[in-house]
């Protein structure tokens, strides 16, 4: 069995040449048990060494493949870019840094070999910040109770997936993409397994909290339509409020006689509907744009560079997105 090894990469000159040394090396404990390996490395637009490094790699080793892009188009395309160009029988995603443990692999290959189509890596918290884990640990309640899939706390893009599941994910064309849930809406037999947090070893991670906060939104808006409807039922509730609260004061006026309206109650009423109506113009901006990118049909990516013959019509994924 052939495995591809899918590591996306963004700025990662301090590390990369000790992760080949260590999938190389699981690579060559697994040859004798029948499975061969191929390393795809993609360079989101790294602003450091990380394409000369890669470079160097595939000149030292035949089975590295390499795709650079133009400039840094975000993980979920060099995520993309990467199954496109795995061959494998199956594909292993894991990061370049190292907080994916490349010891993990022979583990995800003999719950393989077990049939599983899906072999999910589940990270522990252990080490986080207890806020960040009481944050996570919120986020994913709130999300499962609106998404159409079930997203996992702890569970990302570190698995293998069979050629069946690589080919499905590939076939999803949309732009904006979320690969957690688009690994959950495929669907396949899967299991999961767990292993402790690793720090990771150099540099430190480029998410920041901004970037944590939109990809939690992609989430949010990915899978379903359904803040488009609580606006519906924001509005209705609303409505109704409003319809008591005029039929009290009408009765209050009938009773006690028309008195001085409340300044306050006005202020506060006229600030809070117009809040709810931002947040709801925002929703449907959300929407409205993530259209306005599918209309327009972008490539996901541009690449640079790359020591993958683009004249090769591969069997298992297309180079339509290597623009020159």
């Amino acid at each position: 069995m052939l495995i591809s090894i899918v590591a996306p990469c963004y700025n990662e000159e301090d590390v990369i040449e000790r992760f080949h040394e260590q999938v190389q090396k699981i690579a060559n404990e697994l040859l004798p048990l029948g499975h061969d390996m191929e390393f795809v490395y993609v360079d989101d637009g790294s602003r450091d060494r990380t394409l000369t490094l890669l470079s160097r790699l595939a000149d030292r080793d035949s089975r590295v493949r390499y795709v650079s892009f133009s400039r840094n188009f975000g993980k979920e395309a060099a995520l993309l870019a990467g199954l496109k160009h795995a061959s494998g029988d199956a594909v292993i995603v894991m990061d370049a840094d190292l907080q994916h443990p490349p010891a993990l692999i022979k583990r995800m290959v003999e719950l393989r070999g077990e049939g599983y189509d899906q072999v999910i890596a589940r990270r522990t918290r252990q080490g986080d910040r207890v806020t960040r884990t009481l944050t996570a640990r919120l986020y994913y309640r709130l999300i499962n109770r609106m998404v159409d899939v079930e997203l996992v706390d702890g569970v990302g893009d570190f698995r293998l997936m069979s050629r069946r599941v690589v080919d499905a994910v590939v076939s999803l064309t949309e732009y904006n993409r979320f690969s957690k849930g688009l690994f959950a809406w495929v669907g396949f037999p899967s299991t999961t397994f767990e292993y402790e947090n690793a720090v990771r070893e150099h540099g430190s991670s480029s998410w920041s909290f901004r970037s944590l906060l939109n990809y939690g939104l992609d989430g949010l808006l990915s899978f379903n339509n359904r803040p488009l409807r609580a606006a519906l039922y924001l509005g209705m509730t609303l409505l109704a409020l409003a319809g008591a609260y005029t039929a009290w004061i009408v009765g209050a006026a009938m009773v006690n006689g028309v008195q001085t309206p409340g300044y306050v109650t006005i202020i506060t009423a006229v600030t809070a509907l117009a809040g709810v109506q931002m947040i709801m113009l925002g929703v449907i901006g959300e929407y409205t744009g993530r259209i306005y990118y599918e209309v327009k049909g972008r490539p996901h990516f541009l690449v640079k560079a790359t020591n993958v013959d683009r004249t090769e019509d591969r069997t298992r994924g297309t180079t339509k997105d290597l623009i020159p």
